[in-house]
């Protein structure tokens, strides 16, 4: 309730990037909650953009393109829901910017937990989600030919490949 003493005073200023970001993942979180969001399907490509430009999450591509079949592009056509609400997870879970390079176009390696498959995706470093991930999962060791590699509480697995994080969705990471 306003006094007389309030009234005058201007409300304090939220930056607006904030005011989305928990407005996004609130409304995520109601939409998972009463299963309209399922972690078992695959969603398309247009579907993930809006998602992830709900809750603040940028995406790039070398190609500037979509294509699922050209491997500059960055596509998310064929992504399992779990690696989306896994990716969303993360974003709010860490509060970090987080900038997706890679998802499920050609071009990455094969074989069932694969970036074709729907299951992984790639995403930038930045100082503010390489110290979370390295210090908030369980460090795995150096895998060969891949990178050091950590593990979530929820078993996803975030390998740090050099120019870029290749996080392994097995879920949603506690959606």
């Amino acid at each position: 309730m306003q006094t007389e003493e309030t009234l005058d005073k201007p409300p304090a200023k939220r930056p607006l990037r904030r005011v989305l970001t928990l407005f996004g993942g609130s409304v995520i979180a109601i939409l998972v909650s009463l299963g309209l969001a399922s972690p078992a399907q695959a969603v398309t490509h247009n579907d993930a953009m809006f998602w992830f430009y709900v809750a603040g999450i940028s995406v790039s591509s070398t190609g500037n393109c979509s294509n699922r079949d050209i491997p500059s592009c960055t596509s998310f056509e064929g992504l399992r829901d779990a690696t989306l609400h896994g990716m969303l997870t993360l974003k709010s879970s860490s509060g970090c910017p987080i900038n997706i390079t890679g998802g499920t176009e050609a071009g990455h390696a094969g074989g069932t937990y694969s970036h074709w498959n729907g299951w992984k995706l790639d995403i930038s470093h930045n100082g503010c989600v390489d110290n979370y991930i390295r210090t908030q999962f369980t460090y795995v060791g150096y895998i060969s030919g891949w990178g050091h590699q950590w593990r979530s509480g929820a078993g996803n697995l975030y390998t740090d490949e050099g120019g870029h994080w290749d996080i392994l969705f097995y879920n949603c990471g506690g959606c």
